[in-house]
C-alpha cells in the first residue's frame, strides 16, 4: 500500500500543478516586464537576488515555482513589495 505524502508535499504538489499554472504565468509575466523597465538583464536581476541567470530565465518562463525568499528578493531588487493574500474561495 502506498504511503500517503505529507501535508507539505501536498501542498507542493498542488501549487506546482497545471490547475495553478495561470499564477505562476502571470508572476513570470510582471517579473519580466518589470526587469525591462528597470534596463537590467536576466544577469543583473540574479546578480542583484543572490540567484543564477538560469533561475531568473525558468520564472520568467514559468518554469518551476521559485521559492518564497527567492521571490522576496526579485520583488526587492525591482523595487516591488510582494503580496500574498488568502482569500476565500467564492469571494
Amino acid at each position: 500500500m502506498k504511503e500517503p505524502l505529507p501535508a507539505y508535499e501536498r501542498l507542493r504538489a498542488k501549487v506546482s500543478g497545471a490547475e495553478n499554472g495561470w499564477f505562476f504565468a502571470q508572476l513570470a509575466g510582471h517579473v519580466a516586464e518589470r526587469r525591462r523597465a528597470m534596463g537590467l538583464s536576466q544577469q543583473q536581476l540574479a546578480d542583484l537576488t543572490g540567484t543564477t541567470q538560469p533561475a531568473i530565465a525558468r520564472l520568467e518562463k514559468g518554469g518551476r515555482p521559485p521559492r518564497i525568499d527567492t521571490l522576496l528578493r526579485i520583488a526587492d531588487a525591482l523595487g516591488c513589495d510582494l503580496q500574498v493574500r488568502l482569500v476565500p474561495r467564492g469571494e
